[in-house]
């Protein structure tokens, strides 16, 4: 109940934590109108300041207790909160409420047990009152905020804060002093007022809120007057409260004080003084005193203010803070009323002396800078320097002098460099005159240079703060002109007068012993000097002299290098060091000064060597060297390196290093100086200075990018840090706060910057790179186990550091490093993890990250609670990134790591997402790793799609969205009407579609049916495909490119997996208007000018490039999918298709006719595919095209002259694009011309594919690999140029000449390629070897095609028969079918369709049919050789008829005889040469038309056949290849039906064959037999040269292969083929099983030709074997009356049928219908015309009976 009432009162109000947020810019609202809304609506609060949080009160109890909108629990415990901070009852509901919105950690359901249990509940108190002390902070905080920037002309809200701080100028500080006041006069609660939840620890807490709280007022106060003047009277009052509360020293409650509180109640005082030093307006007053108008000050007209400070001021001087006050009253005294105020002046001055003012300035400002923010430290400054500047110029520095000249001096500079580092003052003390203010404190430092070196240094380092102060800095040391010396005694070579002011010089000098030829100073003769101090203890003497000190710092640096191993070197260090600083000042804000310095810079590598190797090293100095390399590095890395490496200050190898065991052992490694120095010197002492400078300087060598010998050269030293460094550097021994957290940061910068390196760098050899190195370091050395644990920190110890941090730290605080460091870590993790090379070993790394610990505390609880973290946004966004990343790669359930933890995550997570203010990225962060976790994290994704089942009845499929489903803030998201948005920008628009997309690709069908469903999710998602893209020239938002791929494809997936009819009405209707908007044409218009920018951009490279090809690839599965689904998706219009295609194709042009960059190609690749599958599918529409032969062959040209290994699979679907083309299209009269040009670019892709194949055959051969490539299940692996595939490029390039053969009527084109180019050769060759080797199918098929085609004419059978196909084929097939023992391979049932070398042999049987009839007597002698070499196999398939009847061997059978009926032809020949072969096919061809007769007459045998002998009910072939399982009865009757037609359809196959097979055998036989008209009519016939083919027996043919076949057998092939006839006449049979039923017109049409076809062959070879056999001497007479009985009876009954057959209108036989290759004998041409549709040889079969019957 808790948690829906909590949900319904949404923040109506806003923390002052959030408002903190969005004044900063860290939130979602970032124009500045939204700045000022919010302002507005809170002004109230920020001008009641912390009054705004009243005291309890009953009138308030009671309005809580009438509240109906907050439960009873909540109440009961807001009331509870106003007792504990005392506390508004009504605010203490609205601060819970605030607090469970923004930082409770449990769930809402978890809340109502913690609100009932008393320990819980307690705890929850303390937790919600550490809420109210942040909430009163934020809101100073935002008040501090506005005075900080309201005149910062930089700031981009300024305009907003400054119209705010007017509006709260008027009372902001009275009520901000009154709050003061009653801070520091608070009593500490107890447990009698606050109840006994008031322990001591909680009073403790509450007081150092109570200081933070002073401490951030006084800032305030400090800040306004820093802008508004303050009246002499307001000072009075300051100073009186200032004084009661002894500059925070005398606090109500100073007993509870302690240690830690320290630097707060520092700061108090500080701020303290501060104010009242502003308030009396230094600045305002030395203006008035150099213009001499005094009395418009504003104290000038205030005499009794002044008495009653001067009063007040006397009794000053017990405490440090008073220093500046009185300092700045005396200035103010002395200047407005000079006469009346000496004595008092004089002992105020006095007691500001003595309480050393200048060191507490100093310490003042340090201790303000480094915490503060930086805007009060400037401040601050500029309220000092004016103070300093007015005092130096009013008093003397003498007077300025307590204790002892040197100490008081030099705090004198240390506070002017203090002031002068304020950035716009350095450029402002230049600007004045040399004699005014600090400038005076800088002379006095020049008076003693260079006897001390370091004042003056010291200060110009102050001094540098952008470029042109370089140049004054540089130039004012270039020019010196006093040289200052120090002498004991009177030296001997000078002249001096009498009152020793005044030396001279006699001879000139060296100003150092060094050696000759070495950099020097010199002083010549007759130089003046002035004694400044002379006598007894020495003289101090100024030389008039005019020198450069950039010459004396050299001297310097020498005089050290020369000093180094004796006594004088820490003096000497403590003269350098300051040179050495002021060096890396310089170099580091203006570059172009360094070369004017080499002298120095080029001599610090010495210093460095020399330095480190003395026994006690100067570590400072050598930090200093090292932080001056390092911005060296960063302008010449590769300089630095060089020179360093020689130094031996940096660790480095002693052998060269080969492989990673040796990098990571260290073997032959050196620490170096600088590993030493670690060890020996700083580790001992605890400072690190030197460490730190080196870390930064070898991060900068990293970032240099180096080459690779030099990064090789750098593995030492990140070892070193690897090694020695990171897995223990918490544990080293630390002096300061805060030195372990940089060191562990710049560590990791360190690693982030090698992982970082791009991979051009580094050159992939077998030794290690950095990058490899750090790689595996962290992933399996404790290196790694360091990074996690510092990951591991976790979200309270950062904001317990943060809270600790003094109240408005800058960007420097030890919290900001913490959380640095961790973001680093997460970054290093997550890149480790990406880059790390695979492996099935699970790394330390990664089992660390996903390890189950107990008790929740493992790694991934820890990531996903940074989600509470509310201070960096990038933090929870970095620890998001790394979750996202464990999710994808290790095999866990985030779920499970997340325990009970869980649920409150989740609520965390949605909450952030939920949020109208949170900062975009961390949302677009939450989406994506939500996108990744539906992938592979099952269980956390239903924790996050919270889908609760309909009614909760058991079974029932319906879902609702639970309360806390990540759908609610998905679909809000992608509401139109929320678009454009400040809180729904387009990045987060586009997280929230890649979500849906990874739901839709998942298949996650439980959010799927809810979300479908849902109204308007239809509409609002498919709005984005509605808008205008701007064009892809100025696309500022690629983002917006994905968001349209993302709906395309969830548009595409819905449409693919629901069945048309079952898709959502809201989606039809979009579809629809999606047609009717014409965005079709839209989108594929834009498709194509997208490929066409890309293109054009060339080289520049694509910014956007991911972008665009997940759109075009997007847009492209659409496309696809409407070939298939056009009806939904409303894509029927040919005019719209055939735009669409032609885009597509122009598209394909662009892309790949420009020279060639790889985005290009990529892009080119994905449209040729689209192109290819719409020819294949929208043929109808391409028909219509314009030309696109012309398009394509232009692709082709550019693509065959690209880079090869790229362009294989393009060019194979280019090639397969111009086959279809060609077969839809033809060769159009137009495109005629494309040919010649066409078949050059394919020739000669052939011959070269023909040549890379025979290269790659014979290599592979000799490498015995034999084994088939081509049931793989290697997808991915590369497929090499020359392996054979049957989508390859070579196998398309044939089939695509093989195309353009066919187009070429008449071979003119071919003929003149084929002189050009040497195809044939080169493809025969390949053939060849191909059917030795038995490789290369694909090929060898497409080859044998093209062949085939060419073999259709006679040039080009002549070609190819002259290139010597007989040599290619005719031996190397026999390898083909033969086993490797000799034995021919038996006949295979494998389907006929796909590929098979039985396939490669039935097409050579094929040619050389084709060869043989074009070229007939040319090619006899080849024919036959062919017939020889193969003649078993031949006799063998004419047997197998009998045996096997699969298609496939049927086919060969088919193949073979239509070969022999084209040799048959040339029987003498034949005869000639191979008699007894001869024999042996005429023989085999009588048995062969005896079982095509049997198998045709007995179907029911034929059909047991098939199903025996083949094992299966469906002898494979182009039939319905269902799979025969064992099934069940009960499946098998019910899918009988389907079955029996399909058993039919295959018998109905089986038997086409055959007749084939049969029509074909008898045309063979004819040319065997004695032509009839001769045999009839010429007596003196040589019957001798014919055999008997048929024995004389009339029985019908048995299936034996004992029974000769006889007449009976052609009397039976007669009788089958009439019944065929009849049987097809027939329409009244029941249609299910009839042969019309189950065949097309066409096709029985041509079976009714055959079959007359073969009853005429029939009859032909009948009557001419009969005939022959009646003249035959050596036949008994008794049989031949026999013979002629039996035909006489036989035919006369055949005849008569016949005629009852034509006379119902059956076809003339068509002689060749179905066979063009035949050439039967026709009947004599003097045979009567037919009468009544008599045919002819109906009237031949008459004659011959009659001729019998005589």
């Amino acid at each position: 109940m808790a948690g829906t009432k909590m949900a319904e009162s949404e923040m109506s109000v806003r923390s002052s934590r959030e408002l903190w947020t969005i004044l900063l810019g860290r939130s979602a609202l970032r124009e500045p109108a939204q700045i000022e809304a919010e302002l507005d609506r809170h002004w109230d609060r920020l001008h009641q300041g912390l009054t705004y949080y009243r005291p309890p009160s009953s009138s308030s109890a009671a309005k809580v207790k009438e509240k109906k909108d907050v439960a009873q629990p909540l109440k009961d415990f807001g009331l509870r909160i106003s007792k504990l901070l005392g506390l508004d009852e009504q605010q203490s509901v609205v601060l819970l409420q605030c607090y469970l919105q923004e930082d409770y950690r449990g769930t809402r359901d978890s809340l109502k047990v913690v609100l009932k249990d008393e320990r819980q509940s307690q705890a929850l108190l303390l937790k919600v009152a550490d809420y109210y002390y942040e909430e009163r902070m934020c809101l100073l905080r935002c008040v501090l905020l506005l005075l900080t920037y309201f005149q910062d002309e930089r700031h981009p809200y300024r305009p907003e804060y400054s119209n705010c701080v007017n509006k709260l100028e008027k009372d902001l500080v009275s009520r901000y002093q009154s709050q003061f006041e009653n801070l520091f006069k608070a009593e500490a609660p107890t447990w009698e007022t606050h109840g006994n939840l008031m322990t001591e620890r909680q009073v403790s807490l509450w007081f150092l809120q109570c200081l933070k709280e002073q401490s951030l007022l006084l800032e305030i106060i400090f800040l306004y007057y820093a802008y508004f003047e303050m009246s002499p009277s307001d000072l009075l009052s300051f100073t009186k409260m200032f004084k009661e509360q002894g500059f925070g020293l005398r606090q109500t409650n100073r007993h509870l004080v302690d240690k830690s509180m320290d630097s707060l109640v520092d700061r108090i005082g500080y701020l303290s003084s501060l104010i009242l030093v502003e308030g009396m307006d230094i600045d305002f007053l030395h203006k008035c005193a150099l213009e001499d108008c005094t009395e418009q000050h504003q104290f000038s007209s205030a005499p009794d203010v002044i008495k009653e400070m001067d009063q007040l001021l006397l009794t000053f001087g017990d405490i440090p803070h008073h220093g500046p006050v009185l300092l700045a009253w005396v200035l103010l005294r002395h200047t407005l009323r000079p006469d009346e105020s000496s004595p008092v002046v004089r002992r105020i001055g006095n007691t500001a002396l003595q309480l050393g003012v200048f060191k507490y300035i100093s310490t003042m400002l340090k201790g303000l800078g480094v915490s503060g923010n930086n805007c009060t430290a400037s401040t601050a400054k500029m309220c000092i320097y004016g103070l300093l500047s007015f005092v130096i110029t009013s008093f003397e520095e003498e007077s300025l002098q307590t204790d002892g000249v040197a100490t008081q001096c030099s705090h004198l500079i240390d506070a002017a460099c203090e002031v002068l580092s304020a950035p716009s003052l350095a450029e402002v003390f230049w600007e004045m005159k040399p004699n005014m203010g600090l400038g005076m404190i800088l002379d006095s430092a020049v008076g003693m240079f260079p006897h001390k070196i370091g004042p003056l240094l010291q200060l110009l380092t102050a001094l540098l703060s952008n470029k042109s102060t370089v140049k004054k800095v540089y130039n004012f040391l270039d020019k010196m002109s006093f040289y200052t010396q120090v002498y004991k005694h009177k030296p001997n070579d000078i002249i001096s007068k009498d009152d020793e002011t005044l030396w001279r010089r006699q001879t000139p000098k060296l100003l150092y012993p060094l050696g000759t030829g070495q950099t020097n100073l010199w002083m010549p003769q007759g130089v003046l000097g002035q004694v400044m101090i002379g006598g007894e203890q020495g003289y101090v003497v100024r030389w008039e002299h005019s020198y450069s000190s950039w010459t004396l710092f050299t001297c310097e640096v020498e005089m050290l290098l020369h000093v180094v191993s004796t006594a004088d070197v820490i003096a000497h260090c403590a003269r350098v060091k300051p040179i050495l600083d002021l060096v890396h000042k310089i170099i580091s804000t203006d570059w172009t000064v360094s070369d004017c310095l080499l002298p120095l810079t080029s001599r610090i590598y010495m210093l460095l060597q020399r330095l480190t190797s003395v026994i006690n090293p100067p570590v400072d100095v050598i930090a200093s060297c090292v932080n001056c390399l390092t911005v060296l590095a960063a302008r010449m890395p590769g300089k630095v390196w060089s020179s360093l490496h020689h130094t031996g200050f940096l660790p480095f190898a002693s052998n060269p290093l080969t492989n990673m065991a040796q990098c990571l052992s260290a073997e032959g490694m050196k620490a170096g100086n600088y590993g030493n120095l670690l060890v020996q010197i700083e580790q001992p002492r605890g400072e690190y200075a030197v460490t730190i400078a080196f870390l930064r300087l070898v991060t900068t060598l990293v970032k240099g990018q180096l080459g690779s010998t030099q990064n090789k050269g750098l593995i030492p030293c990140v070892l070193l840090v690897l090694k020695e460094m990171l897995p223990t550097y918490h544990k080293w021994r630390y002096n300061t706060y805060g030195v372990r957290e940089r060191i562990g940061c710049l560590i990791l910068e360190l690693i982030h910057a090698i992982l970082n390196l791009s991979p051009e760098g580094e050159d992939q050899g077998s030794t290690p790179t950095l990058q490899s190195l750090c790689i595996y370091s962290l992933a399996n050395t404790e290196a790694g186990q360091a990074v996690v644990n510092i990951m591991g920190v976790g979200v309270d110890t950062i904001d317990m550091v943060l809270a600790a941090q003094p109240s408005s730290c800058g960007s420097e605080g030890p919290g900001q490093i913490l959380i640095q460091t961790v973001k680093l870590a997460f970054s290093v993790t997550n890149n480790v993890i990406r880059l790390k090379p695979p492996s099935d070993v699970v790394s330390p790394l990664e089992q660390a990250l996903t390890q189950h610990g107990g008790h929740g505390n493992n790694l991934i609880v820890v990531l996903a609670k940074y989600i509470y973290h509310k201070h960096d946004p990038a933090l929870p966004r970095l620890a998001i990134q790394l979750l996202k990343r464990l999710a994808t790669v290790a095999p866990m359930s985030v779920y499970a790591c997340l325990g009970n933890d869980a649920a409150a995550i989740r609520d965390a997570f949605l909450t952030r997402l939920q949020s109208k203010t949170e900062d975009m990225r961390i949302k677009v962060m939450i989406l994506e790793f939500l996108t990744v976790a539906v992938e592979t994290q099952p269980g956390l994704i239903e924790l996050f799609l919270n889908l609760e089942v309909k009614d909760g009845k058991e079974g029932s499929k319906e879902f609702l969205l639970g309360e806390w489903s990540c759908l609610h803030v998905v679909l809000d998201l992608i509401d139109s009407k929320q678009q454009g948005k400040y809180w729904c920008p387009p990045l987060l628009h586009r997280a929230a579609l890649a979500f849906l997309l990874a739901l839709w690709q998942d298949r996650r069908d439980s959010a799927i049916s809810v979300l479908r469903t849902k109204e308007r999710f239809w509409e609002n998602l498919t709005t984005p495909l509605f808008g205008t893209l701007t064009p892809p020239s100025d696309t500022t938002e690629p983002c917006v490119l994905e968001t349209c791929a993302f709906v395309m494809k969830i548009i595409g997936l819905e449409i693919y997996y629901v069945v048309s009819g079952s898709l959502e009405q809201s989606l039809k209707d979009g579809l629809q208007k999606f047609s009717n908007a014409r965005r079709y044409e839209y989108w594929s218009q834009y498709v194509k000018s997208l490929v066409c920018h890309v293109a054009e951009m060339e080289e520049e490279g694509i910014s956007s490039f991911p972008e665009t090809q997940m759109l075009i690839s997007a847009w492209r599965m659409l496309l696809i999918l409407s070939t298939t689904h056009s009806d939904v998706m409303q894509l029927t219009e040919d005019s719209t298709k055939l735009k669409l295609f032609m885009d597509v194709l122009d598209g394909t042009k662009a892309a790949l006719t420009t020279p060639t960059s790889v985005p290009c190609l990529r892009l080119g690749s994905m449209m040729a595919t689209l192109l290819l599958v719409l020819l294949k599918q929208w043929r109808s529409v391409v028909a219509t095209a314009p030309d696109i032969l012309s398009p394509l062959s232009l692709i082709l040209e550019s693509v065959l002259q690209a880079d090869q290994q790229m362009m294989e699979r393009t060019k194979a679907k280019i090639f397969s694009a111009l086959i279809s083309v060609l077969q839809i299209q033809g060769l159009n009269g137009g495109d005629i011309s494309q040919l010649p040009q066409l078949l050059l670019s394919v020739c000669e892709t052939v011959k070269d594919e023909a040549l890379a194949l025979i290269d790659n055959t014979r290599h592979m051969r000799q490498m015995g690999d034999t084994a088939e490539d081509e049931d793989s299940m290697e997808t991915d692996s590369f497929r090499g140029p020359q392996k054979d595939q049957r989508d390859g490029v070579c196998v398309l390039a044939l089939h695509l000449a093989k195309e353009l053969c066919r187009s070429d009527e008449d071979g003119e084109h071919w003929v003149s390629v084929m002189r050009k180019i040497p195809v044939l050769p080169s493809v025969l060759s390949a053939v060849e070897l191909s059917l030795r080797s038995k490789h290369n199918l694909y090929f060898t098929e497409a080859a044998l095609h093209l062949l085939l085609t060419l073999a259709r004419t006679p040039q080009g059978a002549a070609a190819v028969a002259g290139a010597g196909v007989i040599q290619t084929i005719c031996l190397p097939l026999l390898s083909v079918y033969e086993v490797s023992n000799g034995a021919s391979q038996s006949f295979s049932r494998k389907s006929q369709d796909s590929a098979c070398w039985p396939g490669v042999y039935r097409l050579c049987m094929s040619l050389m049919e084709s060869l043989l009839k074009t070229l007939r007597y040319n090619f006899i002698n080849e024919a036959l050789d062919f017939v020889g070499v193969h003649q078993e196999r031949i006799l063998q398939c004419l047997n197998a008829v009998r045996t096997v009847q699969s298609l496939a061997c049927l086919d060969e059978a088919d193949h073979t005889v239509g070969f022999l009926l084209q040799l048959s032809s040339f029987c003498k020949e034949w005869q000639f040469h191979l008699p007894s072969l001869l024999r042996d096919v005429q023989v085999n061809l009588c048995y062969l038309c005896q079982t095509c007769t049997y198998l045709l007459h007995s179907k029911k045998m034929l059909h047991h056949y098939l199903q025996v002998k083949n094992g299966e009910a469906l002898p494979p072939g182009p039939l319905p290849r269902t799979q025969r399982g064992p099934q069940t009865p009960s499946k098998e009757a019910a899918g009988g039906g389907e079955r029996e037609e399909a058993e039919q359809k295959a018998l109905l196959a089986v038997q086409c064959s055959l007749l084939k097979i049969l029509s074909k055998t008898l045309a063979t036989l004819q040319h065997f037999t004695p032509d009839c008209c001769q045999i009839l009519l010429d007596q003196s016939m040589d019957l001798a040269e014919y055999r008997t083919l048929f024995v004389l027996s009339f029985t019908t043919p048995a299936f034996d292969p004992d029974v000769a076949p006889s007449f009976g057998t052609l009397l039976a092939t007669i009788n089958v083929a009439l019944s065929m006839l009849s049987e097809m006449e027939k329409k009244k049979e029941p249609v299910s099983l009839s042969i019309v039923s189950l065949a097309s017109s066409d096709e029985i049409q041509a079976l009714k030709s055959l079959l007359m076809f073969t009853m005429e062959n029939c009859f032909y070879v009948l009557i001419s074997q009969a005939v022959r056999c009646l003249k035959d001497p050596s036949i008994l007479p008794r049989d031949k009356q026999r013979l002629k009985q039996e035909l006489s009876s036989e035919l006369s009954t055949l005849l008569s049928s016949l005629s009852r057959h034509f006379r119902r209108g059956s076809p003339a036989s068509p002689a060749s219908g179905i066979l063009p290759s035949t050439q039967s004998k026709q009947p004599p041409p003097g045979s009567k015309a037919s009468h009544e549709g008599q045919e002819p040889f109906i009237q031949l079969v008459q004659a011959f009976v009659r001729l019998v019957q005589r």
